[in-house]
């Protein structure tokens, strides 16, 4: 279903299988250090288990830099974006049971417009000063494996390895810490609630360092529906988003997933992800791969940043 590829020397029919079936993979051979993805996850606990005023100090909403409170995220009212998985819900879906903290790239461009959307500042809090050190180091890892991966993808299709690197000179991307609270915490949840609801991811990659869980991640797969997702402590879990599969012709899926409601057989378990999403430059244009590589011959090209900020309105709540 979701094959472990190793991103050194990856069998490049695999990864176009599995990127055309669930629009994900497990990727080892990352070389990322176990140790930066705990320090980072031990300094967001301490972070997420500050008093709820204290974290209001940093709060934003979606597409800024800093603690998302509970609330402001329903990601399944963007699931008909992703028109390749087959997506239907959309609409209006209760919010997400998560809060998280984000971050995202302190590269502005000099053009005021572009910046404060797109390159804002950071933001970061007082009360636990290990968590920047401790992320950034975090980041120059996830972007080196992000640019291996976009090479990874266009190597699977036959094509130069720099086919979609050479759209990042200058990206976008936001790393998201999640954590999904117990059943305890947050009650019963709502009918159709979940931790994240069922979407796809908007940008190229997704790289993805999970806690397993009784309420944990789950991917739709062609043809067969919801599994659990399959967990490796030593890989990222990798999907693709709307833009890869857009520039694929619809050859790939984005990889349609979800994340179960914490479970009543389950009720103190908390969760920590760790979510990068990385994207192209803000002005990037991505002309759709046509047949035979590409599904499609009747799409057209979008720019990155529009492409993405229509789907980040969607998710937001209120």
């Amino acid at each position: 279903m979701i094959p472990t590829v190793d991103l050194r020397h990856a069998d490049a029919a695999a990864v176009d299988e599995a990127l055309q079936r669930a629009g994900f993979l497990l990727v080892t051979g990352h070389g990322v250090d176990d140790v930066l993805r705990a320090d980072v996850r031990a300094a967001a606990r301490r972070f997420f288990a500050l008093p709820v005023e204290v974290k209001q100090r940093y709060a934003v909403r979606i597409g800024g830099r800093g603690w998302l409170a509970p609330g402001v995220e329903a990601n399944g009212n963007a699931d008909a974006f992703g028109t390749g998985a087959g997506n239907v819900e959309g609409g209006d879906n209760p919010p997400d049971l998560k809060e998280s903290f984000a971050v995202g790239p302190d590269t502005p461009t000099g053009d005021p417009a572009v910046d404060a959307v797109w390159f804002p500042a950071n933001v970061w809090p007082d009360e636990v000063p290990e968590l920047r050190p401790a992320v950034e180091r975090y980041l120059g890892a996830m972007t080196a494996v992000s640019r291996d991966l976009l090479e990874l993808c266009a190597g699977a299709l036959g094509l130069p390895p720099d086919s979609l690197t050479a759209l990042a000179g200058h990206p976008t991307w936001t790393f998201n810490i999640n954590r999904y609270p117990p059943l305890t915490e947050v009650g019963e949840p709502a009918p159709g609630q979940f931790r994240i609801g069922p979407h796809t991811d908007f940008g190229t990659v997704t790289v993805l360092d999970r806690e397993p869980g009784a309420g944990g991640l789950q991917v739709d797969v062609a043809d067969s529906g919801w599994a659990d997702a399959p967990y490796d402590p030593a890989a990222f879990t990798v999907n693709i988003g709307d833009l890869l599969e857009h520039w694929t012709g619809r050859r790939w899926r984005s990889g349609r997933h979800r994340v179960l409601p914490p479970q009543p057989d389950s009720p103190h378990e908390e969760l920590v992800s760790l979510v990068f999403f990385f994207e192209l430059d803000h002005d990037a244009v991505v002309t759709p791969l046509a047949p035979p590589i590409g599904r499609r011959a009747d799409l057209a090209p979008v720019v990155s940043a529009p492409f993405l900020r229509e789907r980040l309105d969607a998710i937001s709540v209120g």
